[in-house]
């Protein structure tokens, strides 16, 4: 369906003021977006990519981010690939997209996907020219789900369903300099990207292949305002010493439960940013940003009828109604993203108390202890209050017995106890069994704590939960 001109992400680009300050950086290149609307980054190739189905498909964060800006409101529908995407998935990515087209910053044989002929060079390196750009489409962003198994749903969304948050007024009022240990091309990371072009700022993204520690350093350099990540991201950065290396005016969580205690260590941390944390889905959309410095949701708004974001809670799962759902899965062979109603089931279950609602674990990530339930959440979140504890994994591990019992890796924040001395790992370990037999229910209660190094963050920026 074509579009006016002002409402494609280019045309915004390239109205805003202020383009020569503006700029996107990646690990290797900067580009100034002043350059990028009076050239382009796809070697004058765009007009091949008129009315298109096209998989952005490139290892570099930076060259998918430039290639979106010149595509949205040219292309008919524009693909999403992360970097991890399993190879033997993309036959049919190909298929159920109907792709003709491929960008790429790839070179020689890996260039290419099975059954797609035009393939088109995005780089850093712009080149002047001028395009005409009219006739525009309304351009489908589809995002892969980031599930851990088989192949990811595909999310159909517009660049109105994805910039509905921005546009609604959440943003901090200064431009800025905007950070993420998010790939933007996933929904965390795509709202950083979209947020920082609308709101007048520019973004350092993150690389795969740097460590956090190089990472931190580099969005130092640039003097990077605004930084967003999961919990998990945060709890890295934190253990780094590179972490003063920014000094951030505002922090921001999602993608995973944000725990009081990690909410706790990034104020402290950070004692001149605001920190905020927000839920939202690929699915759902962005639902709400808290900033008051507690973990958990207001109960005031749920059920509010007059908000941009209807929420409600039904067997004990999260549901969302708003305009900044997605339209629906591609080829999804008939299966809804929303109820009749128009409400998304989130799948993340919450837990009334007093007037606040908790996040307690995914309806999918139950363990089952002789037929009770556990969410491994519920438990970490205890565990991470200790003050010794940087991060913690629980998981399931079979029993002859009970069909499963909960264990859990923990990281230790630092070698020595609350006094100085050095702290042996029988003592925390019994310390942080004590601190959970307190809080939670015997079935509940880790049979085992083993102290580890790291934990496996995946590509998601989430805890990679593999069973034991």
């Amino acid at each position: 369906m074509p579009q006016s001109d002002r409402d494609s992400l280019w045309n915004l680009v390239s109205a805003a003021g202020r383009l020569s300050d503006r700029s996107l950086s990646g690990a290797n290149a900067k580009v100034a977006l002043g350059d990028l609307v009076r050239g382009s980054s796809l070697g004058g190739r765009l007009e091949e990519l008129r009315g298109r189905s096209v998989l952005v498909a490139t290892r570099d964060q930076l060259t998918a981010a430039l290639a979106l800006v010149e595509l949205d409101g040219v292309a008919r529908r524009v693909v999403l690939c992360p970097p991890d995407l399993p190879g033997e998935h993309v036959p049919l990515v190909v298929a159920t997209a109907a792709a003709d087209a491929l960008v790429t910053d790839r070179a020689g044989p890996e260039a290419g996907a099975p059954g797609v002929g035009c393939v088109v060079t995005c780089s850093p390196n712009i080149t002047p020219t001028e395009i005409e750009r009219s006739g525009r489409f309304d351009t489908e962003w589809i995002l892969l789900t980031s599930g851990t198994t088989g192949l990811p749903k595909m999310v159909v969304h517009t660049l109105s369903s994805l910039a509905g948050p921005i546009k609604s007024g959440d943003t901090l009022g200064s431009p800025g300099v905007w950070s993420t240990f998010y790939d933007i091309r996933r929904y965390g990371g795509l709202q950083i990207f979209l947020r920082t072009l609308l709101g007048g700022g520019s973004l350092v993204l993150s690389d795969a292949q740097e460590s956090t520690g190089d990472f931190l350093i580099r969005a130092g350099a640039h003097g990077v305002t605004h930084v967003s990540g999961t919990p998990s991201h945060w709890r890295r950065a934190l253990m780094s010493p590179l972490a003063r290396r920014i000094a951030p005016q505002y922090v921001r969580l999602s993608g995973e439960i944000a725990d009081q205690a990690i909410l706790d260590h990034l104020q402290a941390f950070y004692p001149e940013a605001r920190v905020a944390h927000a839920f939202a889905s690929t699915e759902a959309g962005v639902a709400f940003v808290v900033g008051d410095g507690l973990a958990g949701v207001p109960a005031s708004l749920m059920g509010r009828r007059d908000a941009d974001v209807e929420m409600k809670v039904e067997d004990g799962s999260l549901r969302i109604r708003s305009a900044r759902t997605a339209t629906g899965y591609l080829g999804s062979r008939g299966e809804a993203l929303a109820d009749a109603d128009g409400f998304v089931d989130t799948g993340d279950m919450l837990e009334l108390l007093g007037d606040r609602y908790y996040f307690v674990g995914r309806r999918g990530g139950i363990i089952n202890v002789g037929g009770r339930k556990v969410y491994p959440e519920e438990v970490e979140a205890v565990i991470n209050r200790h003050p010794r504890v940087q991060m913690s994994l629980v998981k399931a591990r079979k029993s002859p017995i009970t069909g499963a019992i909960v264990v859990a890796d923990v990281v230790v924040r630092s070698p020595a106890g609350p006094s100085g001395a050095p702290a042996g790992a029988a003592a925390l370990e019994s310390e942080i069994l004590d601190a959970c037999r307190r809080a939670l229910a015997p079935h509940k209660v880790p049979a085992a704590i083993r102290l580890v190094p790291s934990l496996d963050v995946a590509a998601s920026g989430k805890l990679a939960r593999l069973d034991a």
